[in-house]
């Protein structure tokens, strides 16, 4: 089956505005949940109006979802987090219902810690037991959605060598239609800001295992930002892909056996009226890689 090309939606107006020639030529929407709810009048998560609005496009343009949320947090093991769990992973399945997600991710990591909500997922222990409590939660999340999976993150520390994740995702994917989803720029961007080869890792990667690639650009950190006025890559979802990232796309496609979607992302702001015409090249390249 050949894989399909998506792009991401964000939760702006002005962004699905510019961008509607771009919405035209995707073959499915990728949405994160949670950008779709607000809280309630009792404090629970309900739809916000880019809810409506996404399923709308949906109905429009006859394009189908996946999902691709940002605080599942796998990674967390404190007890005391079970009920936001539970809450969230019944949001997920009300959404579902509505979206009817074709397959779902969230990020390798924790996002949540001492019951309090981070800015941005932080790494784990590239050990057993958090491969199996990642395992856990991926495997309750299929009773919502039956194919599930974890995208490769960017981390600014790590709890072990970079290297050594791909046999970590291994472990963590053991499970039946548990998937990977293939972070490009940010394998790049690792490789940049740890000082190892991207082609490193990926040789060391199960690729039948990747559902999804995410191809984006970014930029680097300002000198301002640390101390010693290093620089670092920054996932940021604001420029261009890169040739580099392109150059690893082309290279390990005929890898990825069990692949069904490659999706662009771009954040909302990162877009002018300039811009469209330079996103519509990047869908219509992912499209000329896919058929060779």
């Amino acid at each position: 089956m050949t894989a399909r090309v998506g792009f991401s939606l964000q939760p702006d107006t002005e962004f699905l505005g510019l961008l509607e020639p771009v919405l035209r030529d995707a073959d499915y929407f990728e949405i994160t949940p949670e950008t779709t709810w607000r809280r309630g009048g009792d404090g629970g998560w309900v739809p916000n109006g880019f809810h409506r609005e996404f399923r709308r496009l949906g109905d429009e343009l006859h394009t189908p979802f996946v999902g691709h949320a940002v605080h599942g947090s796998f990674g967390t093991a404190d007890p005391r987090d079970r009920e936001r769990q539970a809450a969230w992973q019944q949001r997920i399945a009300a959404d579902h219902a509505v979206f009817d997600f074709q397959w779902f991710t969230d990020h390798l990591g924790a996002a949540v810690l001492d019951q309090r909500a981070l800015t941005l997922p932080i790494a784990l222990p590239m050990h057993d037991a958090m491969a199996q409590i990642v395992r856990e939660r991926l495997v309750a999340l299929q009773q919502v959605v039956p194919d599930v999976g974890v995208e490769n993150s960017v981390f600014y520390f790590l709890l072990g060598d970079w290297l050594d994740e791909p046999d970590f995702l291994a472990r963590v994917l053991a499970a039946p239609r548990t998937h990977l989803l293939l972070d490009l720029h940010n394998v790049w961007t690792m490789a940049q800001n740890v000082g190892a080869d991207a082609q490193a890792w990926l040789d060391r990667l199960d690729c039948s295992r990747v559902i999804e690639i995410h191809l984006s650009g970014g930029e680097r950190s300002q000198p301002g930002w640390l101390p010693d006025g290093r620089t670092l890559r920054l996932d940021s979802h604001d420029h261009a892909v890169p040739d580099e990232v392109w150059a690893l796309f082309e290279e390990v496609l005929p890898r990825c056996t069990n692949l069904r979607g490659v999706t662009l992302e771009r954040m909302e702001g990162s877009v002018a009226a300039g811009d469209v015409s330079q996103v519509q090249a990047e869908l219509r390249r992912i499209r000329e890689v896919l058929r060779g």
